[in-house]
């Protein structure tokens, strides 16, 4: 039995086998307890409906009894998305958590090396991915000063920025600017700015230059289109600012060193572009949060309707270099990695830590929440997966529902001096949509794994 989600227990199971002429065959059943359910039979491979049950919904496929489990499940999912149009939202839920029961073993055991971009001549700090207009790109930052984009389509460079007077620390698409036809690319600098560049037109926009000292992580909202950008600094304080009327709205302080890293929570708003009324009590009233990570060895959590600290996570021995919110079933979690070399998982609503990763030789730069699960005979059920990176030139993934070692790694064959940037991408290839992860290196190549018919 594969059980879903407790509150609404689905599950899969086997009839006993069932003879015919040619074969032997087994009957395939999932069952739900929170709607009325209907049945269905399979015939000259068409799904028919059967009628009405009142304790459980049945769809029944006969197939044969060697078949390989993993198939059974992916043919039932594709027979629920593609055949039955008008299935219950609900169960196009559960359809898609079924489909990516496998979706880790799949990934070790098919994905490769894909792409290699060169260009850089030292440490990429950030990289970041987005689709403008058909096409795929790929932005970095890094110490030799510049921001480079990359078609990914194409393999190759289009264009190079070259305006900062440090180094480039984190690269943003700019998703609020795209909105209103413009490729633009926000990334902040040892300068002391932030700066937005319409990588198109070659033409830089607009710069913010209120911190004291340099910038380091930045992050744009997933609500109102991208409008607010948040920003940590060597000044030891975070900044929120409205990229549509470029002012800073609010300065959080706390931190007692650099703020490395931030993040927005992923909460949704209700407000509209058309809503120009906007403010820092509207966001916060609805539920938005900054995370933000320190050399102080903490990570805090910043209400921004009162523009106050309210969560103070300690456990990290020394600096933390990257913090992400989680999202789905994650959401009241956080991700972090450290100079410490640990990587750990985090508790909002109790403010404790769920779990550490220990395993990295040298300092994690990266963490990333991956699209992954894997099955976990421990907890009975599905566990997510993270990834990290670190200065021992490894990347690590880790089931979040367990502290033993690594599920699996990534080990740089070519020395490239450490990871520094994660970042998992959907590449597109004619009629394909795969799971890819791309990842920047202290030499400076940008490289890219996914599935080798991607490269067909």
């Amino acid at each position: 039995m594969f059980c879903v989600d407790n509150s609404f227990v689905h599950s899969i199971f086997f009839d006993e086998p069932v003879e015919s002429k040619k074969k032997k065959f087994q009957i395939f059943y999932l069952t739900s307890s929170r709607h009325h359910p209907v049945e269905f039979k399979e015939k000259n491979n068409k799904i028919e409906k059967m009628g009405n049950s009142v304790s459980k919904k049945i769809v029944s496929i006969k197939l044969p009894v060697k078949e390989d489990i993993k198939v059974i499940i992916q043919y039932w999912t594709r027979i629920l998305n593609i055949k039955l149009g008008w299935i219950h939202e609900l169960d196009k839920l559960v359809a898609n958590y079924v489909i990516t029961l496998f979706m880790f073993d799949t990934f070790r055991s098919s994905f490769k090396l894909l792409k290699t971009f060169t260009g850089h001549t030292d440490i990429i700090w950030s990289i970041d991915y987005s689709t403008f207009n058909g096409s795929q790109f790929i932005c970095s930052g890094s110490a030799d000063k510049t921001v480079r984009v990359w078609n990914v389509d194409a393999n190759k460079q289009i264009q190079s920025f070259n305006g900062h007077l440090s180094y480039v620390y984190c690269v943003k698409f700019s998703h609020y600017y795209y909105r209103r036809y413009r490729n633009v690319i926000c990334f902040s600098s040892f300068d002391k700015t932030i700066r937005f560049w319409d990588f198109k037109n070659n033409q830089q926009l607009q710069v913010f230059n209120e911190h004291t000292n340099y910038v380091a992580g930045i992050e744009f909202s997933t609500f109102n289109g991208g409008r607010y950008l948040c920003s940590g600094s060597g000044d030891n304080t975070i900044r929120l600012w409205d990229v549509e009327i470029a002012k800073s709205l609010h300065i959080f302080n706390g931190h007692t060193s650099t703020v490395w890293c931030v993040d927005i929570s992923p909460f949704q708003s209700n407000n509209t572009d058309n809503n120009k009324s906007n403010t820092i009590g509207v966001i916060g009233g609805n539920g938005y949060t900054i995370c933000s990570g320190s050399w102080d060895e903490t990570i805090r959590i910043w209400d921004i309707e009162k523009a106050k600290q309210f969560i103070v996570f300690k456990g990290h021995k020394n600096g933390v270099w990257s913090v992400k919110y989680g999202s789905n079933e994650l959401l009241n979690t956080i991700l972090s990695g450290s100079e410490d070399k640990s990587v750990r998982l985090w508790d909002i609503r109790s403010g404790k830590q769920i779990q550490v990763f220990n395993g990295h030789t040298d300092q994690v730069f990266a963490v990333e929440y991956s699209p992954l699960v894997v099955k976990n005979i421990e907890v009975s059920g599905n566990s997510n997966v993270i990834c990290s990176g670190s200065t021992d030139d490894t990347i690590r993934f880790w089931d979040i529902r367990s502290n033993k070692s690594q599920l699996y790694g990534i080990k740089e064959n070519k020395k490239c001096n450490g990871i520094t940037g994660l970042k998992f991408i959907s590449l597109t290839n004619k009629n394909t949509n795969d799971v890819s992860l791309c990842y920047g290196s202290v030499k400076g190549p940008i490289r890219v794994w996914g599935k080798t018919s991607f490269c067909k």
